[in-house]
């Protein structure tokens, strides 16, 4: 009965001259996970039902927004509402459509989601595409990235909390070997670093990351400056929210390009329901202002008010 509620609610957002924004963001900013995912049976809860009829119905039209708020408001919406399976394979297309600069979106797809999250988005882009992410990604990439990049959409992380510490410890020397003569050959092109980053589980990761500390003085990814997709996929594997802040700052810095800004709503979109609380803490203590602050001085009218809902959501 509540989602009928909402529904009709959502649809009166849309009735008349324009867009009700503010009604449109106290709806969506209040969807479950649950509402927006795909029943077993194949059907969407009936808000998401609603909404998809609304979008492709073309209820959600460019001439709308260009009346009522900004493009950036109604790709925000679009995303939220899409399955996080759906999203993920239409993230990575575009990134592999638009070149190297998005290639860090295929490292967050493929490390901060959970085993079964990238398989979903695996098999969303087979029926998407006609294609699979991986052939997709060895198609499209021919530089020295391609065999990471290959193995980290490919991956199925063991998920547990056993770690060998033996094994561990031995990476973190084997890593730090590859780094330290990244003069001789790249570590990017290292089979063991490969190998390391793209089979070992998070928990695994995460020792190493310590160890290797131990071992430098220094974190992986501080002594990964001169490989910049190394160094994002030690950070979204072992510390993403050290990631998605550092990427958030450089969207709301001023003047960056539109493609840099897109992912403001990216990560605001697809962290809200996961690690927003930590992120927020960690942008926090990086540069001593709150996100939410950042956002208000930042961003603007319906857009703003939907991403300070989005991530009001952790907490």
């Amino acid at each position: 009965m509540a989602q009928a509620c909402e529904l009709e609610t959502l649809n009166k957002a849309f009735s008349g001259h324009g867009i009700h924004e503010q009604a449109l963001i106290s709806i969506l900013g209040k969807w479950e996970p649950e509402e927006r995912n795909i029943l077993p049976e194949g059907k969407s809860p009936l808000l998401q039902r609603g909404m998809n009829a609304i979008l492709s119905g073309g209820m959600i039209t460019m001439s709308s927004f260009s009346s009522a708020n900004s493009l950036r408001f109604k790709n925000a919406v679009v995303l939220w509402t899409m399955h996080p399976w759906e999203r993920d394979a239409r993230l990575v297309k575009e990134a592999l459509e638009k070149g190297p600069q998005l290639y860090g979106i295929i490292v967050e797809v493929a490390c901060t989601r959970s085993a079964e999250e990238l398989l979903g988005a695996r098999r969303a882009y087979h029926s998407l595409f006609d294609h699979s992410i991986e052939e997709d990604v060895a198609h499209h990439i021919k530089s020295n990235e391609r065999k990471l990049l290959v193995a980290l959409v490919s991956a199925y992380r063991y998920e547990g909390t056993k770690v060998k510490e033996d094994a561990a410890k031995s990476e973190a020397k084997e890593l730090h070997n590859a780094i330290k003569n990244a003069d001789k050959r790249k570590p990017i092109e290292d089979d063991e670093v490969v190998r390391i980053l793209t089979t070992r589980s998070k928990p695994h990761l995460q020792a190493i990351y310590k160890h290797y500390k131990e071992i430098s003085g220094k974190n992986i990814d501080e002594d990964l400056d001169a490989d910049l997709l190394l160094k994002d996929t030690v950070q979204c594997l072992c510390t993403p929210p050290k990631y998605f802040s550092k990427v958030l700052d450089t969207t709301l810095e001023k003047d960056v390009d539109k493609m840099t800004k897109k992912a403001l709503t990216r990560v605001i979109v697809t962290r809200a329901d996961t690690d927003m609380k930590e992120i927020k803490e960690e942008y926090n203590k990086q540069y001593g202002v709150s996100l939410s602050e950042k956002i208000e001085d930042t961003s603007n009218g319906n857009y703003k008010d939907f991403l300070l809902t989005l991530i009001a959501r952790g907490g």
